[in-house]
């Protein structure tokens, strides 16, 4: 926002009747603007708006606030007329709303705004002279002329007194001389008169000079108020930065501003000494408030993780403000310690209770000559352990909080007394094992979004209005992801739907209070998870995979399955969208239309694409490889829409091996064709895993079977998740007596199956290829045992003789011999192993 000093530039340059304007468009007197500039600049406007009721309380505090601004403005002017006009305007301001007075300010700050960026983008170069201060210039400016005034007036008084000095002296000389005659009389009643006049002169000074001084002490005490308030804003500017909050991390400024509060309390604090007359009333003030300067003036500048894991490395810095102000001599040695919530609650008495052992503790506060910064860096610190209070109900260990408690003791140039100081860092979360992270990073999101400025450490609301909830997620889902698109009004109806598991409407939602519990402790209805573990699994899979589809807005993203259904259901056949899981962490799934055979349209959705889904192959060639699907909703060919995120594999040189591709293929178990396989021996698991080797495999035409090498593959250690296929005695006319049929998992809707495309000459058939928990598999697999010689096939008329298909669910290097940390479940529970390509 602007400071005054522009705006009463601005106000110059604009014609009478649109400086006029400006403020009673807005029924805000100019006066009210004026007297009230400096607290003005210091708040927080930009988060009121009419539709945030709930910031009612916080506007009518600075209601309150300006009011008795306005009446201690009034008692500073000596004007009649400007006490009478502020009386009024104090008594029309008493009549306001709170909330509408809060819009008003922030809508005349924008555009004062507005107004200067308009002047300093036209041509005219009066225009571009508008000044550019600092946020302080004016205050400090301002005090360090009074002070120098000072400075004036006490030297002429010195200068005074010496002449009195020697004026006296003269008339005591003449004193002792008695001469008779006209003309002594006259230089002693001149002497007389001269001294009383010095004397005089010399009283009136030493009034005003007291006078300048208290305004000065009155002045350097508000700006340091000022100075107080800004050093709040900022760290809570960096608290809220967690959520995605706009945040300048930018100390300079104010370190520049605390530099010249502590020299102007030197000054003053030498013109008390000074006077003659002792003043123990200012000498008293001026020694608070460089005890409060200099306390307010240690900040962590770099806060340490908000979620720390023990005997794990971090990083923080501490910064003091006072720059090089600092005595020489002696190192300064900051320390460190955990706090629980219950300590940081009293600071001055910690308790000498140990909660936490933290490694590499101290460090050196450190002045940099070429950024003028002085900081303690600790550079590896590490919490060994720590002994937590004991839990209420069902408090988890990821919902009890810290902070690192920061202690000194400094000493100031021109300063006889040491300050013992401590400050305290943001709330942390402190886990012993990363499984814990998501919960300990919901606790913090709560913290960082609906914690109130000055809080008590570390008290939360229980409960928030969801129309704030969802500002928080919106705006940590974009500072995540970083784009600029926001979440639009389906995503947040959607999102209020499953937090309430209810339907109702945007503006109900909005009124709605979502609970903690709500938030990050029940686990929603019929699925294992929290809404923030379901929500920050999608932010991880878009910031990861999706950013670019959802900036370019082609990811509808959160829709609930009624209104998917509702947009849906005119749509013509192959229309599709993309939407976030609601079954899966950090899946997104295609929505599309099928038109079946009498017409019907059906809505079907496709297995979610995972994280490893999307690392084996992007959504984009995912989708140009799905047939089914052909527009984007509303009606946008998918060719044209993503178009720019499908890629080509290289051309790879030829190396004697067969060359291969991946593709995705959508299949149900009535699509998928029946399969041809011959049981091979020593195979008493009844897997089909086996049947891939290169013995299996008709040589390429010139290379010699016994010629390749050898790439048997290893042993499959089956996990307890995978069991083996079970045999069903089922007849069929296609295949011989002894065929038989193996039964594997069964899956009722569509699913999006990885094909790996081998390339050859000899003949057409899809050789069955290893299941992995996290694709498809087919419904039923037929076995051949007529013909040992013939390899396992499924047999599939639809693709040409110059191709054979082999389903392979992943690329054979990626599997990992553990079960998913999920378990069981939609896409089982694990997989045979680690399996080695033959190349």
């Amino acid at each position: 926002m602007a400071r005054w000093v522009q705006i009463e530039h601005l106000l110059r340059l604009l014609a009478s009747d649109q400086r006029q304007d400006l403020y009673s468009m807005y029924n805000f007197p100019i006066e009210a603007r004026y007297y009230l500039r400096d607290w003005i600049q210091i708040q927080r406007w930009e988060e009121f708006a009419p539709e945030k009721r709930e910031l009612e309380g916080q506007a009518r505090v600075l209601l309150n606030q300006a009011i008795k601004g306005l009446e201690e403005a009034a008692s500073h002017i000596n004007s009649e007329m400007d006490k009478i006009k502020l009386k009024q305007i104090r008594s029309d301001m008493a009549n306001y709303q709170p909330l509408q007075f809060a819009v008003t300010v922030k809508e005349i700050l924008m555009q004062e705004k507005v107004l200067m960026e308009e002047l300093l983008k036209s041509n005219n170069p009066q225009h571009q002279m508008l000044p550019q201060s600092d946020p302080n210039s004016e205050d400090v400016g301002r005090l360090k002329e009074k002070v120098k005034e000072l400075q004036v007036i006490r030297k002429n008084m010195h200068h005074m007194q010496e002449e009195l000095n020697w004026e006296k002296q003269n008339y005591e000389s003449l004193q002792g001389f008695q001469p008779n005659g006209v003309e002594h009389s006259q230089e002693v009643k001149k002497l007389i008169s001269n001294i009383q006049k010095m004397e005089s002169c010399i009283l009136e000074g030493a009034q005003n000079a007291f006078r300048l001084l208290s305004d000065c002490v009155d002045g350097l005490e508000r700006s340091q108020a000022q100075f107080i308030n800004r050093v709040k804003t900022w760290l809570w500017d960096q608290h809220k930065a967690a959520i995605g909050h706009p945040f300048d991390d930018n100390l300079n400024p104010l370190q520049t501003w605390c530099e010249h509060l502590l020299g102007l309390n030197w000054d003053l604090s030498q013109e008390v000494m000074l006077m003659e007359e002792r003043l123990p009333k200012l000498q008293e003030r001026l020694g608070n408030l460089l005890q409060v300067l200099v306390k307010s003036s240690f900040v962590v500048e770099k806060q340490p993780p908000q979620v720390i894991k023990t005997q794990s490395k971090f990083r923080t810095i501490v910064r003091c403000l006072l720059g090089d102000k600092l005595a020489p001599g002696k190192p300064t040695m900051v320390k460190a310690q955990i706090v629980n919530e219950q300590q940081a609650r009293n600071l001055g008495s910690v308790s000498s209770e140990n909660v936490g052992d933290v490694i590499n503790n101290a460090a050196v506060l450190e002045h940099n000559t070429s950024t003028k910064c002085s900081c303690a860096t600790f550079r590896n610190m590490s919490i060994k352990r720590i002994r937590r209070a004991d839990r209420k109900g069902s408090e988890s260990v990821t919902e009890e909080k810290f902070a690192l408690l920061f202690s000194t003791e400094i000493s100031i140039t021109g300063c006889d007394t040491s300050f013992k100081i401590q400050w305290i860092s943001q709330p942390v979360v402190i886990i012993v094992h990363g499984s814990q992270d998501n919960n300990a990073l919901a606790t913090i999101i709560w913290d960082c979004a609906f914690a109130e400025q000055d809080r008590r450490p570390f008290v939360v609301p229980d409960s928030v209005p969801w129309r704030l909830m969802f500002n928080t997620l919106n705006l940590k889902f974009t500072s995540e992801v970083q784009t600029e698109f926001q979440m639009t009004y389906y995503n947040k109806h959607c999102l209020a739907e499953k937090i309430f598991d209810t339907q109702s409407t945007i503006e109900i939602f909005d009124d709605m209070m979502v609970s903690w519990a709500q938030f990050n402790k029940e686990m929603l209805p019929g699925r294992p998870f929290t809404f923030w573990q379901w929500f920050e699994g999608a932010i991880e899979l878009t910031k990861k995979h999706l950013k670019p589809y959802w900036s370019e807005q082609l990811i509808f993203g959160f829709i609930g399955k009624q209104h998917l259904h509702n947009i849906l259901k005119n749509s013509p056949g192959g229309t599709f969208l993309l939407r976030f899981s609601d079954s899966e962490i950090g899946g997104i799934s295609i929505a599309y239309v099928v038109v079946l055979e009498n017409g019907v349209r059906q809505i079907q959705n496709i297995q979610p694409f995972t994280k490893r889904d999307l690392e084996i192959r992007s959504l984009g060639n995912r989708l140009r490889d799905i047939c089914e699907i052909l527009y984007l909703y509303p009606g946008k060919n998918k060719f044209e829409a993503f178009k720019k995120f499908f890629t080509v594999a290289p051309q790879q040189a030829d190396s004697g091996y067969i060359p291969v591709t991946l593709t995705t293929k959508v299949g149900t178990e009535s699509t998928l064709p029946a399969a041809n396989i011959v049981p091979q021996p020593n195979n008493p698991t009844g897997f089909i895993l086996d049947a891939i080797s290169p013995s299996h495999i008709q040589p390429m035409d010139g290379i010699a079977i016994d010629d390749m090498p050898s790439t048997d593959l290893p042993d499959l250690d089956l996990d307890p998740f995978q069991q083996p296929l079970s045999v069903l005695g089922m007849s069929n006319a296609e295949h011989s007596s002894d065929s038989q049929i193996y039964e594997v998992i069964n899956y009722s809707s569509p699913q999006a199956v990885d094909q790996l495309r081998v390339q050859d000459n000899t003949c057409s058939s899809i050789y069955p290829g290893l299941t992995d928990p996290y694709q498809q598999q087919f419904d039923q697999m037929r076995v051949d045992n007529t013909n040992p010689a013939v390899p396992p096939i499924f047999s599939n008329p639809s693709f040409p003789d110059s191709s054979m298909e082999c389903d392979l669910f992943e690329d054979l290097n990626t599997f990992s011999a553990q079960p998913h940390p999920r378990g069981s479940g939609a896409r089982g529970g694990g997989h045979p192993g680690q399996v080695t390509s033959p190349s």
